[in-house]
This record gives C-alpha cells, structure tokens and sequence, in this order.
C-alpha cells in the first residue's frame, strides 16, 4: 500500500488530499471544519480527517507534498520589490513578516503539522504543474491537451501543455506581471468585490451590462496576441508593489473611483463586469485555438481560478475547437493539494494511468460522510423533532410534494463535496417554477446579493428538452453556463428597465434558474455520480412534469458551505428554509421550538476542544511570564538604580496580575490581550523601522542597479508576436526541493 497525502496552505482555501494506491481516498478544505470562510491555515483538521477516512495514522504515510515551491514564490516577491524599489514598501511591509513565519519554514510546519510522526521527504510541485495534475490525472482521458490560468504561482501565470498516458509535460507559460486571473481580479476589486473570493460574483453581475468598454480594455489594458498569449499595461495596476489592485490611472481611464464597501453597485460596475468577461473569454477562446493547433487533440482539461469562470467554459466548449472539455471541479488553490498527489503518483513514482469512467473524481464528493449511525441520538440530545424514513422511495415522493408546494429544502446527507460547488449533498433545493424562489433564496435564505443567480440540476437525459445543450457533452461538476431553449421563454414585450430590478422581469418556464441574459450554470446529473439527487430528481419529474431544481450551496453569506449534521442544524434554524434532511431523516422548520441550541454549539465546538485547551495553555503561560518579568524588572529597578517609588509600582503591578490571572481563562485573555495592545504600537514602530532600512537602504540601491543593468520585470517580454515562453524542464530530484 502506499498513501500520499498533498497538501495546500497559507495563501488562500488550504486544503489536504490523500491518495491510496493511486484512488482519491479523501479531499477538504479547511474552512468547512474551522467555519472560517477561505481559511489560509496548516489544514490541520482537514489532514486529520483524511487520515481517520483511511484508517491511517501520519507514520503510516508514504510520501507527503506540497502544491508549490515556497522559495521559488517568494524568489518572485524580491524581483518584483527590487523593480519597483522605492515603490512598493507598504507590500514589502505586509509580506515580510508574513514570509518569516510559516511560509519559508514549510518542511518544520508540515512536520509540527502531522505531530512529528511523519519522518519521510516532503516534495514541492511547482503550483501551475499541480493544477495540471489535478485536471488531467482525474479526467477520463489517456491524451489530453491541458490549459491552467490563475492569477500567479511562483512566476506562471498561464501554462499550457499535453498529457499522455502517466505523463504530463507543460510547454509553455506566461510569467508575472503579465496576468489573465489578477486583470479579472483587478476588475472585482475595483468593482466592490473582494479579490481572490468573490470573482464569481462579478460574472454573475455582467449580464446586467453591456460590454461597452471591451475595446478600451483592449486598447489601454491588455495587448492579446493571436496565439492567446498577452501583455498588460502595469501602468494602470498597483498589485504587483502594492497594497491596491488598480491605479490611479486605471480610476481616470474610466471616469470613477473604485466602488466602495456597502455601496450600490453602478451602472458603470454592470458594464465593466460585462467587458472583461468578454475580454476574458477572448483571450481563453484563442490560447485554446492555439493550443489545438500544437497538439492535435480532441480533448482538452482545465484548471486554475480561471477555469472556474463557468460563463467562459460554457463559451468554449460551444465556439472552441476541442470535442471534450473537462474542468476540476476544484480548479483554485484548495485543489492544489490533490493535484499533488495525483502528479506524484503518476508522474514521480511512474505508475500506469487508469482512466476511470466517468472520472476519478467520483463526483468530488470526497469529504466526511453524514452517515445514519447516531444521528438519532444526536437530533435527541438537542430535542430536535424530525422524521425518519426507512424506504427511500418514500422519502423522495415526501420531498418531491414538498418541493412541489413550493417548499425549501436543505439537503446534508453522504459524503460532503471537495470544491467551490454544492453538487446535492449540501445544498439547498427548490422548485425553478416559481419566480418568487429566486427572491426568497437570495434574500431571506442566504442574504445576499439580488442579482445572483442560482443553477439548475438537470436530469442528464433530459437536458435538451430544456437548454441549448449537446447531450453528448455533460456538466456533473455545474463549470459551464449555457442557453435555456427558445422555445421555454417568455419573452417580455415592454422594454426591460436598466438595473438590477430586471432580474424580476426574467420570463421563462424556469424563472428562479434562468439569468436575466437567458443564461443558466448547468449541473448534470447521472445515476453513478449522484444516485440520491437522481432518484430524487425523477421523482419530482414524476410528480410536478419538471426534470430540474434549483441547487444552490447550503449556506450564508460568508460562511463556508456546511459540513457536519450540527453546522447543518444551526444554519437550517436561522434561514426560512423550511425543511432539513440528514440523511434518511427530515426536520420540518416548524416543529423545531424546543431546539437546545447550546447544546448544538457545544456539539460544534467539541472538535476544536483540543485547540482550546492548548490556547487556554499558552494563555497562562503567557500571562505567568509576564508577572516573573515585571516582577523580575522591579527588582533590577530597586537593586540597580535605587528607585523606590517605580519598583513598589512594577512590583504591584505584577501582583495584580497574578492575582487577577487566578480568576479562570477570561481574564487570563483580557490581560494578554491589553498587555498586546499596550505593546502593539512599540512593536509596530520596531518592526516599520527594521523593515524601512532593509527595503530602502539595500532593497532600493540593489534594485537601481539591476534596472541600470537591464534586470526589470516590467520590461520583461518575450517578442512582439508572443508571450509564451518555453518552461523548464526539471529532473526528478528538483521535487524535494523548496526552489
């Protein structure tokens, strides 16, 4: 047996993998343990729950691996201080400390990380080959053409290459600066939207607009090639040195400030999110037509946050080249961690390719299991009423009325979804009959945003009779958007008024999952990957004539998707969703009075026991250190400098704290926390000053030098036809190496 776990942190959506003779045995991302919406830290729960899926303990495993090269990355972040310097200090200042912590000492986090009983080699994949391995390895293709954009690894920021059988092998890359994924970010930012979390939001908000600023983009922004590679103007752009995605000449170029926190969204926001959508997809259209014309094949996979723009893979699947498109499911950073030990298992240690049909990503439903076990008994402990149903043709003729009447239902049962995607196994369900579904969900479910839309899942078979789709092509993992047929709309006769209001004058036979551009984010659904949400389906098909629901993630806004029976208790009590099924039992919104809700939330915090103790720990050691110190510093005053007054005062002050200390944790917090703010400032001062020397008295100097010398990332092109540049190859020791 041999099991690889791979693992992705400190960035953004952490997440661990774990492999066994080459099956994905298990994937999570952090933030459904910890609730920390995009938690970037060790993934300390997630590793625990793989292990404990696969009956292993960390001695057990083989080979350990991380999704990218940390000296590689942070060798990028002095090129770029050193071509800015003296711009770019309040980065400089940020990154540092961040980068003296856990970030350049991975192989001692790791190693803390797995409690010190792994004692094996730790190997590094460069972060655009991981996503690579991600798409190519758990697709159902032996030969495939592969395509990653995101916003920046170590130096890629747009690859391309091939796979064959166990090998893969990328050609070429775009380098920063120079960046699909940070020009989109760039425009959510400057659109309101939070960088790095919420890009998907201003692809729902572009059909509202018109892209009338697509050529402007392409004139001042963005110079595209016709091989698909391009090179941004950096003049308009501040992520590369600063703390701000966009300059000030990125505002005057378009007549505005950036949106603010809380404020309504513009005319202009409508606009420019409908123009780099087009620009986006332009781009990705002719990197696709390129590389088909250097490959030759018919199959083509994707990966990267780029790959997660559903709007432009629907485009490219319809206008590209490529008979196949298959997308990871989890195409950001938190699949990062499977993609490395799928390439280690595959492209390290050579073993033979088994493509599984219809993929080896078993319907990314890799995460902890709901099971019936005690569930029971745990709904019993909290006083929750529910009902249990032991046929389940019973239970999905029970849904299917309910859905019918119009009902919301959350859904958490099997094994929880690896990715971005609700796929039925937590998610909420309605009817897309009722127009009032699309409101009621937005606003009173999940609070948020108006214009979101919500995606419709499918019966697999049935597809065509509803949207322009080709039922050789399918969508289980909802990665493409495509038309709702003609022949269902209803088209509105007045003129549609200019707003987010038009989302209520949609008109279509599936109003709450048709997009005000008659546009809908497609999940298919087989009877292999989801039998449940198949069953389900042709039941309420039976029932209401209707072969689709609506499936949207079973959240709220800024949480994380929920992950065990007790998250989805909580959120289910403070939604107007009006049913719950766990499992085999369903929970009715109004028999629930009598709730122990702290019990409940001492059920969910029991997992992070062992944290809290150990924090309750450093507390007192902290606060123990802090009186011997002060006591310590009375003594050195009296005895040394024979000052009474000050010493009787430090002394006092060390008492008070013992003794304030011995009144349980609360106050032991209080005081660590005070005596924290207290010292901040002194701390802050040390550290800007510390930072300023180096980054003005050594950054600045060396980097006048190389720019005298012709060294500039800025200046840093390929040719005037092309920036795609030629990878480098590595040899096999170069993966146990963090550069």
């Amino acid at each position: 047996m041999t099991a690889i776990l791979g693992i992705s942190a400190f960035y953004h959506d952490s997440a661990a993998a774990l492999l066994v003779d080459g099956e994905i045995v298990a994937a999570a991302q952090e933030e459904r343990f910890t609730r920390k919406k995009n938690d970037a830290a060790f993934p300390k729960y997630a590793i625990e729950y793989c292990l404990r899926e696969a009956g292993l303990s960390a001695s057990e495993i083989d080979h350990v691996g991380f999704y990218e090269k940390p000296l590689l990355k942070f060798d990028r972040l002095l090129e770029t201080y050193l071509s800015y310097a003296p711009h770019g200090f309040l980065s400089f200042r940020k990154a540092m400390p961040e980068w003296a912590g856990p970030k350049l000492q991975l192989r001692r986090e790791i190693n803390k990380g797995l409690g010190g009983e792994y004692h094996g080699r730790i190997c590094f994949c460069e972060h655009h080959q991981s996503h690579a391995a991600s798409a190519f390895y758990s697709s159902p293709f032996q030969k495939a053409a592969i395509m990653t954009l995101d916003g920046v690894g170590e130096w890629a920021t747009s690859t391309v290459g091939i796979g064959e059988g166990n090998r893969l092998q990328l050609t070429h890359e775009i380098q920063f600066p120079h960046s699909l994924g940070l020009l989109y970010s760039a425009f959510t930012y400057f659109c309101g939207f939070r960088v790095n979390a919420d890009e998907y939001k201003l692809m729902g908000l572009a059909p509202y607009g018109e892209p009338r600023y697509v050529d402007l983009i392409k004139t001042k922004l963005i110079e595209i090639f016709e091989d698909g590679s391009y090179r941004l103007n950096l003049k308009y752009f501040e992520y590369p040195h600063g703390l701000r995605m966009t300059s000030g000449s990125f505002a005057r170029l378009f007549g505005a400030k950036p949106r603010g926190e809380g404020e309504p969204v513009r005319e202009l926001d409508m606009d420019l999110a409908a123009s780099i959508q087009k620009v986006t997809e332009e781009v990705v259209l002719k990197a696709a037509n390129h590389l088909h014309d250097q490959t030759g094949c018919e199959n083509l996979c994707l990966a990267g946050g780029v790959a997660l723009n559903c709007v432009s893979n629907g485009n490219l699947l319809r206008r590209g080249p490529f008979k196949q498109v298959w997308v990871q499911p989890a195409s950001g950073d938190a699949g990062g961690a499977l993609c490395f030990a799928l390439f280690m298992w595959q492209n390290i240690m050579v073993h033979q390719l088994q493509t599984i049909a219809p993929d080896a990503q078993r319907g990314s439903f890799l995460g902890p299991e709901i099971i019936d076990e005690s569930l029971s008994l745990q709904l019993d402990s909290i006083n929750a009423k529910y009902k249990k149903f032991e046929d389940e043709s019973r239970l999905n003729r029970y849904l299917s009325d309910r859905l019918d009447e119009g009902k919301l239902i959350g859904v958490a049962r099997g094994r929880m979804e690896f990715g971005p995607r609700a796929l039925g196994n937590r998610s909420i369900l309605a009817d897309p009959r009722r127009r009032e579904t699309q409101r009621d969900l937005n606003l009173k479910t999940k609070f948020r945003e108006s214009f979101r839309p919500f995606a419709p899942v499918v019966l697999e078979d049935r597809v065509s009779d509803f949207f322009q789709w080709d039922r050789s092509h399918e969508s289980p993992y909802m990665l493409m958007v495509t038309q709702v047929k003609t022949e269902i709309r209803k088209e509105v006769d007045s003129e549609l008024p200019k707003g987010l209001e038009r989302v209520n004058d949609v008109r279509s036979e599936l109003p709450a999952i048709t997009h005000v551009d008659y546009s809908a984010r497609l999940q298919t659904v087989d009877q292999v990957r989801n039998p449940f949400l198949w069953n389900l389906l042709h039941a309420f098909c039976d029932r209401s004539g209707c072969p689709a629901l609506v499936n949207t993630s079973f959240n709220v806004r800024d949480e994380p998707i929920v992950c065990s029976w007790a998250d989805a208790v909580a959120c289910f009590l403070q939604t107007n969703l009006d049913l719950l099924l766990l499992d085999d039992h369903v929970l009715q919104k109004c028999d629930q009075g009598d709730v122990d809700k702290e019990k409940l939330e001492s059920i969910r915090e029991a997992p992070f026991r062992e944290a809290l103790a150990e924090e309750k720990r450093q507390t007192t050691q902290f606060v123990i250190s802090i009186c011997v110190a002060i006591g310590l510093l009375s003594v050195v005053v009296f005895y040394r400098f024979q000052l009474v007054a000050p010493s009787v005062v430090l002394l006092g002050l060390s008492l008070l704290t013992g003794f304030l200390g011995l009144f349980g944790h609360k106050n032991r917090k209080w005081i660590e926390n005070n005596f924290k703010r207290i010292t901040l400032p002194i701390r802050l001062l040390v550290t800007l000053v510390l930072l300023a020397l180096v980054y003005y008295l050594v950054v600045t100097p060396i980097g006048f030098l190389l720019r005298l010398r012709g060294r500039d990332i800025r200046k840093a092109t390929v040719n005037d036809s092309t920036q795609w540049s030629q990878t480098v190859d590595r040899d096999l020791a170069s993966y146990f190496h963090t550069y």
